[in-house]
């Protein structure tokens, strides 16, 4: 086993541990996991681009741009930090380089092997694992199972399905494939998570066996998922018209006669529209099969989605699929995560009320903001060996006090995938607050309303961080839709990341509108006013608009 600081590569078990007196297994996909291990096993030199995909995908063409998101994921795993790597460090254009020290550690000895680490339960998804299990338990039936788990980016799809594949792989219940879609891929690689699946099963326990069913039943899928042809197969690589879904579907079916088949796709917001057309022929071909499809996606832009909601609404109507959508995480939940990640029963007071209103318990968004704390030296680790304790050393921050930066590069990668139009609007919304209404995006970007509201309703269908919430009256009778941030932090990302200047102009538009809107009942709104003009550094009109409320208040009390 190969160490570096307090983690473990075991290469015999593919598997990633972090190292102590009771090493910790931690869920890494195959993928990302041959990439930290060519690194690891090269450490000091720089890999370059290349290198790495030639090693990885030989005689495949795939985009670099996947080996950043490989990247992004080992970072988060390692808790690397991309600007002061101690793991991995970019050579921009270049490559990269594993820059900490590795050393050889025997896996014989007592501390470091696999089975002493018990597998991590999954926090506050009891009812979502119960019933991927009671639909697994009607596939001997033959009803085969398609279920979509949506949520948004960090709120634990991937570790839902971990739980659930960790679970088949203790009770040996059923084969399990696992493949995933990767942003930038979907374009120019068709079947790509169907392809890493196949491979999977042509070198699992049982490849002899899918090999031969492969080979028999669809031959230029064979050529596709195993390095191994049998006689009489493709010798080229074949093409999207000579592969055939019939085909595949039929091998797969086969393959789920004897013992029930899981397929897990991952990331279906970045697939290809062919993987779209199997996951469609799946759920609906009549024939009973011990056949189950698990798919992770979440709301993102584009034609892809447009697509993938087409799917999932059709499945849907036709009571083909089931759904699942994973709501923020509890304040019990959280709390128990923060035990789990800190390795203490007791916490700091009031740490689990500020980390669930801070992350509004998103699992990933727990993590972020307590690496957060410890770095900023608000949560300090005391004592030694087994009496060492995280302990309160500062004041938490405010919750407006900024996005730890693992998170904002995340949330800000999200937003630049929209238009120019779209970044513009909610930019123009992070001005009011968390809940902000159309009638002031539409102001401070001086637009026309009803055009605001409509493409306010569009991203909110699209995308999972705006939520429609309601619709208020104002004052002229008119009616205006008002929407939500799914989180305070994407509410930051956008505020911060305008020019101060045009954050202020913005500012101005809305205070003026309100002032408008509300003439003659300026009171009503003149805190609000107020807090627009201090924003905008015009604290003159801030003050003034202060001071005339209060003289309104006095005349209405009847005050001299």
């Amino acid at each position: 086993m190969k160490q570096f600081e307090c983690f473990g590569l075991d290469t015999a078990n593919q598997c990633l541990l972090r190292l102590g007196a009771q090493n910790e297994q931690i869920d890494l996909a195959p993928k990302p996991f041959a990439v930290l291990r060519f690194l690891v096993e090269n450490p000091g030199r720089l890999i370059t681009h290349d290198e790495l995909l030639d090693a990885l995908w030989p005689k495949t063409y795939v985009q670099p741009q996947v080996l950043r998101t490989y990247m992004l994921e080992l970072r988060k795993v390692l808790g690397d930090d991309a600007g002061k790597p101690r793991f991995i460090q970019t050579q921009p254009k270049r490559g990269y380089r594993f820059v900490a020290h590795v050393t050889e550690r025997c896996v014989a000895e007592p501390a470091p092997t696999v089975t002493a680490a018990a597998p991590v339960p999954i926090l506050g998804r009891d009812a979502e694992l119960e019933l991927l299990n009671t639909l697994l338990r009607q596939l001997p039936s033959g009803r085969r199972q398609v279920v979509f788990v949506n949520g948004e980016a960090g709120i634990g799809k991937t570790a839902l399905v971990d739980a659930f594949s960790r679970q088949l792989a203790a009770s040996g219940a059923a084969s399990v494939a696992r493949g995933g879609c990767v942003q930038g891929v979907g374009g120019t690689e068709a079947y790509y998570p169907v392809m890493e699946a196949l491979c999977q099963l042509c070198a699992g326990p049982e490849g002899k066996a899918v090999t031969q069913i492969l080979a028999r039943m669809a031959p230029a899928w064979l050529a596709q998922g195993s390095d191994s042809e049998p006689a009489g197969s493709p010798k080229t690589r074949p093409t999207a018209q000579e592969r055939s879904l019939v085909d595949l579907c039929g091998a797969f079916e086969e393959l789920a006669s004897e013992k029930p088949l899981i397929l897990i796709f991952e990331d279906l917001h970045w697939a290809d529209d062919s993987t779209l057309n199997l996951i469609s022929a799946l759920a609906r071909r009549r024939t009973a099969a011990q056949l189950m499809v698990v798919a992770t996606c979440c709301r993102k832009s584009g034609s892809i989605e447009q697509l993938l909601a087409g799917l999932k609404q059709d499945l849907l109507r036709r009571r083909l699929c089931v759904e699942i959508t994973l709501a923020p995480l509890k304040k019990a939940a959280v709390r128990a995560l923060l035990s789990r990640e800190l390795g203490q029963q007791t916490l700091p007071a009031d740490l689990a009320d500020f980390v669930y209103q801070r992350s509004e318990g998103n699992p990933l968004f727990v993590i972020a903001v307590v690496e957060h704390l410890i770095a900023q030296g608000v949560l300090i680790r005391r004592g030694e060996n087994g009496t060492a304790r995280w302990e309160q050393h500062a004041p938490f921050p405010e919750l407006e006090a900024g996005v730890p930066d693992p998170l904002a590069r995340m949330i800000e990668m999200e937003i630049e995938r929209l238009d120019a139009e779209e970044q513009r609007v909610l930019e123009a919304a992070s001005l009011m607050s968390v809940a902000f209404p159309a009638w002031a995006v539409a102001a401070a970007l001086a637009k026309d309303p009803v055009e605001v509201e409509e493409a306010c309703d569009e991203m909110a269908r699209r995308l999972h961080f705006v939520v429609r919430a309601g619709q208020d009256e104002l004052p002229d009778g008119t009616k205006s839709a008002f929407y939500v941030f799914a989180h305070r932090l994407y509410r930051e990302v956008l505020y911060q990341r305008q020019a101060s200047a045009r954050r202020a102009r913005r500012h101005i538009r809305i205070a003026e509108r309100l002032g408008e809107m509300f003439a003659g009942r300026e009171a009503d709104v003149a805190r609000e006013m107020a807090m627009h003009y201090e924003a905008a550094g015009e604290l003159e009109r801030a003050a003034g608009a202060m001071q005339a409320a209060a003289t309104d208040m006095r005349s209405e009390a009847g005050v001299c």
